[in-house]
């Protein structure tokens, strides 16, 4: 069974939404210049692996609204995203996002349930792989 692992909010305006979310529920945000995105941080967290400290707890991301990704995200952790997108469209979802990687991380797709939901899916670079660069498939 694949858990809740991240989640993502989009923003017409990035910084009026990072003031907005640290100030109102106290989270911590990041930005990521050169992925034009913000690491968003509600709860302790490793500071050398980024996994949150506090078990069944999560952490996410900001990025700008954009395209077809206009209303928040979950994103959930999966052994194998390409197996799992290929079960998504035999059961009528759709592929939006196809496979890419976060080198050094893991690899992320994003996909249209049959209700119109997008969601996300994650698959954790194989044990020892981590910090190395990651390829999509």
């Amino acid at each position: 069974m694949g858990g809740v692992v991240h989640f993502e909010i989009p923003a017409d305006d990035q910084e009026r939404a990072r003031n907005f979310y640290s100030q109102a529920l106290g989270w911590r945000i990041d930005p990521i210049p050169e992925m034009n995105y913000s690491s968003v941080i509600t709860t302790p967290r490793d500071e050398t692996t980024g996994l949150p400290t506090e078990p069944g707890a999560i952490n996410g991301g900001m990025m700008a609204r954009d395209g077809e990704l206009t209303t928040p995200v979950i994103t959930v952790d999966v052994d194998d995203i390409d197996s799992t997108l290929g079960k998504i469209e035999e059961l009528g979802g759709s592929v939006l996002q196809p496979k890419d990687s976060i080198p050094g991380m893991g690899f992320y797709a994003y996909f249209k349930d049959t209700e119109g939901n997008i969601m996300g899916l994650w698959e954790n670079l194989p044990q020892g792989e981590a910090g190395a660069e990651g390829e999509a498939g």
